[in-house]
């Protein structure tokens, strides 16, 4: 996939297995996408606490987890919520069913963050493991709410 693309929907489904277009959904915001398995120890350790400070410290962004199943098995909300210690999301998450979505995307792994401008282009795509992963999410993250926010 060539990042310089406008990307024209983002369709996952809700816990009642109906599909929504993330696009659609949250049209004209920054959207902060962030890939993950529940089974990913980085995922859950790092990727979702980091997620939910960047839902505090960033208003004018959408921040929205994404669980990309890679296997044949339904997750439910319960599955999702068994990781946080109070039963509610801290940001949306969806079902990425057949990991469609994370193929797309051409991920290499999870976590892995997607920062879409309000017009749907990628402005980043950063896998979680990559060197200074945090740092370069971080200096996207303030180099597009400055510009657009």
């Amino acid at each position: 996939m060539n990042t310089s693309n406008i990307i024209t929907s983002v369709k996952v489904t809700d816990f009642n297995q109906k599909e929504v277009d993330l696009l659609e959904k949250y049209a004209n915001k920054i959207l902060l996408l962030l890939f993950y398995n529940n089974a990913c120890l980085g995922c859950t350790g790092r990727a979702i606490p980091l997620a939910y400070k960047f839902k505090q410290t960033y208003k004018n962004i959408e921040v929205i987890g994404i669980h990309s199943n890679f296997n044949t098995n339904t997750v439910s909300k319960e599955d999702i919520l068994s990781i946080f210690t109070v039963n509610e999301l801290p940001f949306p998450i969806y079902i990425d069913n057949d990991h469609k979505m994370y193929d797309f995307f051409n991920s290499e792994g999870t976590p892995l963050w997607i920062l879409l401008t309000p017009d749907g282009e990628v402005f980043r795509s950063i896998f979680g493991s990559q060197y200074n992963a945090q740092n370069r999410l971080y200096y996207a993250l303030e180099s597009l709410t400055r510009n657009v926010g």
